[in-house]
């Protein structure tokens, strides 16, 4: 009886996992489906490679491709190898005491802070005190700061997955510590690293806050010549497109095309993510 109690107990259970799935993906589904039915028909090949034109209300998303990919390198550049260097020290060179997980704790806080508050923190730093301007520079370097708590985290728990027998194993034949790292705990752990990096990118890639305070622009068809240019992004033209616009029924469908093209691109770094996350994992396999 009790047997068949818990059998019960468990099969509600998955039903209840199971609904939840469900729901999470119909949600999808009917977001996805408004943006791409009401967005596919803008898009088109000048729309990805003209500028705007006649206020916004012509014309395709060109500068705002460029400016989101630029930012989103500057982000990489700052938040990829500090991330990660950070990680490894906290988890191979740290030792374990009350500082070491103040300051596990301090990151971990710093992810939930509101991208807002890192949007006035980057004109305070960057557009201010480090002299940038309202700039590509200063805009990529904010979303760094931003993404470097999810990196840092991302990286460390790969590499709590890696067993301890392998270091063990690699400093007792007579390697370094370092040795032992680059050699028998990195090649398992860069997958998981990778692709919780490259997932914080994507959040980057969107985000509207941080970028309105630190160099995007209302309206600049051209594109930028330097880091500490002024530039368009997507997430930022997006919002203008849906909400400031002087003609938001009339710019409504070019709203709609700006959010399919940047969910293609976020997809895009997200599958790139998965790929090259299946084939480092196979190739650290067949190292093993």
């Amino acid at each position: 009886m009790k047997l068949k109690f818990s059998n019960i107990i468990q099969v509600l259970g998955f039903m209840i996992l199971r609904l939840c799935m469900i729901c999470v993906l119909l949600i999808l589904v009917v977001i996805f489906y408004d943006i791409i039915t009401k967005g596919i028909g803008v898009v088109s090949w000048e729309f990805i490679t003209k500028p705007p034109v006649d206020g916004m209300t012509k014309g395709g998303i060109y500068p705002a491709i460029i400016g989101t990919f630029f930012i989103t390198m500057i982000t990489a550049i700052l938040s990829v190898p500090l991330g990660m260097g950070c990680a490894i020290f906290l988890n191979e060179y740290a030792r374990d005491n009350g500082l070491t997980r103040f300051i596990r704790m301090s990151i971990r806080n710093l992810s939930g802070v509101p991208s807002i508050v890192y949007g006035l923190f980057g004109v305070a730093l960057f557009v201010e005190g480090c002299h940038f301007g309202t700039s590509i520079l200063a805009a990529g370097c904010t979303l760094g700061l931003m993404t470097l708590p999810l990196t840092i985290t991302a990286s460390e728990e790969a590499l709590k997955t890696v067993p301890r027998a392998y270091r063990e194993g690699s400093l007792a034949l007579g390697a370094t510590k370092w040795q032992s790292i680059w050699t028998n705990v990195l090649p398992y752990a860069v997958p998981g690293m990778l692709t919780g990096t490259i997932l914080g990118l994507s959040r980057a890639a969107g985000e509207t806050a941080p970028i309105l305070f630190t160099g995007a622009a209302f309206f600049l068809p051209d594109v930028p010549n330097s880091v500490f240019s002024q530039f368009m992004a997507l997430p930022y033209h997006l919002y203008i497109m849906s909400t400031q616009h002087h003609n938001i029924s009339l710019v409504r469908p070019i709203a709609y095309g700006t959010a399919l093209v940047l969910i293609i691109l976020i997809f895009a770094m997200n599958s790139i993510a998965i790929i090259t996350r299946y084939h480092l994992r196979k190739k650290g396999i067949a190292h093993g």
